[in-house]
């Protein structure tokens, strides 16, 4: 059970002592409850997404409501990791950090809608297209999620994943990686890569909660799954907005 979410990694439903599923004493987890939970945590970030969306004001003078940004962005980083070491906590660090990623997502598209008009509905579609298809391919038989896979998905992702931290550190130094995140075709080059490794760690999701529901994890996991879910989600919307955007500031 291996996932390049980091959210879902081998030993998420299992006990790390024995190596067998942690004890339940409220009933087991379901398909069904992680697909009501993932709705639930969609509603919640969608909800304060309008609200941090609303309060976004860009005049010629500058930016307001930044804030929003930046304080959702670090919520929502804390709320993940306490989530990821306290999986038991995930009934209400979840919703949490749904909330948190609403803030932040709202002020990041409020920001690239006023640059690119009707990006972001092109990046929601594109998300939950994405989201729907692999699910129905997943469901289906026509991707499997084999050993190989896996780790193929898990290398690119933590590749990325070094890119990214390289990029944050040297910024702080005034260094800027050339290309890859410019509107040249390297850089729309180098975002589909991303976009795609993103689409696959869904994959990886769904056969990781799949095992989970099979072995019996505990009811709480629902949540946890769900916020796994929403990580990778979250990724894949933002990566199809930095997409987007390096083509349309190609015409």
């Amino acid at each position: 059970m291996r996932s390049g979410n980091p959210a879902l990694k081998e030993s998420t439903f299992l006990d790390l002592g024995s190596g067998t599923v942690v004890s339940r004493d409220a009933g087991a987890m379901t398909l069904n409850g992680t697909v009501n939970k993932t709705g639930l945590l969609l509603l919640l970030a969608v909800l304060t997404g309008a609200y941090a969306w609303s309060q976004m004001q860009i005049t010629e003078t500058g930016v307001t409501g930044t804030g929003y940004v930046w304080g959702g962005a670090i919520a929502g980083f804390v709320l993940a990791l306490v989530t990821i070491f306290k999986k038991e906590w995930s009934p209400v660090t979840a919703p949490l950090y749904a909330l948190a990623e609403g803030l932040f997502l709202g002020g990041v598209s409020s920001l690239f809608e006023a640059r690119f008009p009707g990006i972001v509905m092109q990046a929601v579609l594109l998300t939950f297209g994405t989201l729907f298809t692999l699910l129905m391919a997943y469901r289906s038989g026509l991707v499997r999620a084999t050993e190989n896979f896996k780790l193929g998905v898990v290398a690119a992702t933590g590749g990325i994943a070094l890119v990214y931290l390289a990029t944050i550190v040297l910024g702080f130094f005034g260094i800027g990686i050339p290309y890859i995140h410019e509107s040249g075709l390297v850089g729309i080059g180098f975002s589909l890569f991303v976009v795609v490794v993103a689409a696959l760690n869904l994959v990886l999701d769904f056969d990781f909660i799949e095992t989970g529901v099979e072995q019996g994890a505990p009811k709480y996991m629902e949540w946890y799954g769900a916020f796994g879910l929403m990580v990778t989600l979250v990724w894949l919307y933002v990566e199809f907005l930095r997409l987007l955007a390096k083509l349309q500031s190609r015409d």
